[in-house]
């Protein structure tokens, strides 16, 4: 694996980087970026590695949009989710490893050689991460989940939601492809009760507020399948609105009440099982093979070799800083008591800054999303040479989701252009929200963040499209509430900015609370406190922040460290280049870098300063 050291990400490096804003300017015209270049035979290893990993994972053939022509057989399969199916999984992520390290790269272009580099990082800490005993272990993903069904993990949760959002219905082939689906989503049910339950053999169980949680949304997919629910739902009324016969109800109802809903009865089960044995301890320290499973999933989650001490510090120093930011502000709006968290929550109680209760409420909030979106999209010529226009669509997060599911979260649109970009927002109390983060908010999951950056991923060679890096994806995305900072969307609103700030602190707590409960010992309840008085959010959104944490391992490190490292990238190519430094130029090889681990991005960067310099 390719990682950058703990020297090159010491505590007080970046902190004045937090602060530092750059003058944008406007762009005199747009570039093209040239087509990845390297030999023939480069490219086609490349794409064959993407396929084989697709035939693994044939959903994300589908959000990406190419399972089509010879490839559209993807379309009806959802992978294997049993042990056996991650056994065979892991001997093809060894093989095509072996194949990536094996070609000889003399003479290959830079962007080549850097897909390369990332085949060979995703792969290498991938095959590490399935050599532990248990865990739904990620491949060019964020998500480091120890259990492989919990509260924001699993089949139950993933599947429908997939089915309605990514799966198309626009002609009959389309919807034999659903059945199909539906008739194999058993048997990945099927074959995650499996796992789960070798996991508890093996003395690994949840946490019981978690699977708290887990059994109350189960109960609830459960009495839905029963009744045929959204599974049924979703197919009769997509093909109604494309006008293609069949008798589509009854033929998934049968699949979806017969088969699908005694699956969910079974894994339920089992969660109540292991709900009789757990205990309240949220580190996964605690559990058989901890520490070495929270080793890798820092590894995973930063592509560092920073330790948790490291990372705790570095939260602690981040944090001091932001709210030393944030305290001139606050005291100009009048709010003096307290440390700036605890102030956060006296801003929230204003009204001016709460939306409306229910659903007149829920829709001010899409409006309010949609309107930054327009705004923010304006000023991406002053930050980039070569502007894309990705469509984004601002929706809500399904209601049987929302309990277990983050704020917020953004998806890029799919490769072929057939589904556009998404901006999921949790809206199961509007209280969650308030006028001033919704910016910020905005910026990190649509434009420039996710949205944004995705679509720019999207243009390098299939594999680059799937992998991805937790480190770069949220460190972009967070880097991108900076932007939004530096192109004036809080100038006349000290109060926008001060969720910008309160952003920024939530990520710097992240790396505290997390690693306090999975390195220090921390019981949940210690950290719950120290995330509410540090940030400044209510008790519901706080609790199932920690609890993300719990469930996802590492993965909240991820935000933070990578921002700091574009960051660090940033001052070296400012100070390298001088006069010849343009911001919209280096954020311009940050994108079309593509999602990379971070030593990979300090590469991309290095040659695009030796071609400035040139």
């Amino acid at each position: 694996m390719h990682q950058i050291t703990e020297t090159s990400l010491s505590r007080r490096s970046f902190l004045g980087a937090l602060g530092a804003t750059t003058a944008l300017t406007v762009l005199p015209g747009c570039t093209t970026m040239a087509a990845p270049g390297g030999q023939p035979a480069a490219q086609e290893l490349l794409d064959d590695i993407a396929w084989n990993l697709l035939r693994h994972e044939p959903t994300r053939a589908t959000s990406l949009g190419v399972d089509t022509g010879v490839h559209a057989a993807l379309r009806s399969q959802l992978g294997n989710a049993s042990p056996e199916g991650q056994d065979a999984y892991a001997a093809t992520l060894r093989a095509d490893l072996a194949r990536a390290r094996a070609f000889d790269k003399t003479g290959l272009d830079p962007a080549t050689r850097t897909s390369f580099e990332v085949v060979e990082s995703a792969y290498a800490t991938a095959i590490d991460g399935m050599a532990l005993p248990y865990g739904d272990i990620p491949v060019g993903s964020w998500r480091t989940a120890p259990y492989a069904v919990i509260q924001n993990v699993g089949a139950y949760i993933d599947l429908p939601r997939f089915l309605d959002s990514d799966h198309p219905i626009s002609d009959e082939a389309d919807a034999e492809a659903y059945i199909a689906r539906l008739e194999e989503m058993p048997g990945v049910l099927n074959g995650e009760l499996e796992r789960i339950v070798n996991a508890r053999e093996m003395g690994v169980v949840p946490p019981d507020f978690l699977l708290d949680k887990a059994i109350g949304q189960m109960s609830a997919q459960v009495a839905d399948a029963r009744s045929g629910g959204a599974l049924v739902e979703s197919l009769v009324r997509r093909t109604a609105e494309q006008g293609i016969a069949g008798d589509w109800e009854a033929r998934a109802n049968a699949i979806v009440t017969g088969q699908i809903a005694p699956a969910l009865q079974a894994q339920l089960a089992e969660l109540q099982r292991e709900r009789g044995v757990a205990t309240s301890e949220p580190g996964i320290s605690t559990r058989p093979h901890g520490d070495e499973w929270y080793d890798w999933s820092l590894r995973s989650s930063t592509t560092t070799n920073m330790s948790p001490d490291e990372i705790h510090e570095l939260g602690i120093d981040t944090l001091e800083d932001i709210h030393a930011r944030m305290d001139p502000i606050l005291r100009s709006l009048g709010y003096t008591e307290g440390n700036p968290g605890q102030r956060m929550v006296q801003l929230a109680e204003d009204e001016r800054f709460q939306f409306a209760a229910g659903d007149e409420g829920r829709d001010q909030i899409i409006d309010f999303i949609r309107e930054r979106i327009d705004w923010i999209r304006a000023q991406m010529p002053r930050a980039f040479t070569r502007v894309v226009n990705p469509e984004v669509d601002v929706k809500r997060i399904p209601p049987n989701e929302e309990m277990g599911a983050p704020t917020a979260y953004g998806g890029a649109p799919s490769v072929d252009g057939s589904r556009p970009g998404v901006f999921w927002i949790n809206l199961r109390d509007t209280d969650l929200h308030r006028m001033y983060d919704l910016p910020t908010l905005t910026h990190h999951e649509a434009i420039p963040g996710h949205v944004w950056e995705g679509e720019y991923s999207n243009q390098l060679p299939l594999i680059r499209s799937i992998l991805a890096f937790n480190a770069f994806s949220e460190g972009w995305a967070l880097y991108s509430e900076q932007l939004g900072d530096e192109l004036g969307a809080y100038d006349d609103n000290p109060a926008w900015r001060l969720g910008y700030l309160q952003d920024q602190a939530y990520r710097a707590v992240r790396l505290v609370v997390d690693t306090g409960m999975h390195a220090k010992g921390w019981e949940r309840q210690r950290a719950i406190d120290f995330f509410s008085t540090n940030v400044g959010k209510g008790l519901d959104e706080t609790t199932g922040e920690i609890d993300r944490y719990c469930s996802w391992p590492g993965q909240a490190t991820g935000y933070m460290v990578g921002k700091l490292e574009i960051l660090r990238q940033r001052e070296r190519a400012r100070a390298a280049l001088g006069s010849a430094y343009d911001l919209r130029e280096f954020n311009q090889a940050v994108v079309d870098g593509g999602n990379a681990p971070l030593d990979v991005l300090a590469a991309n960067i290095t040659r695009y300063m030796a071609n400035t310099s040139a």
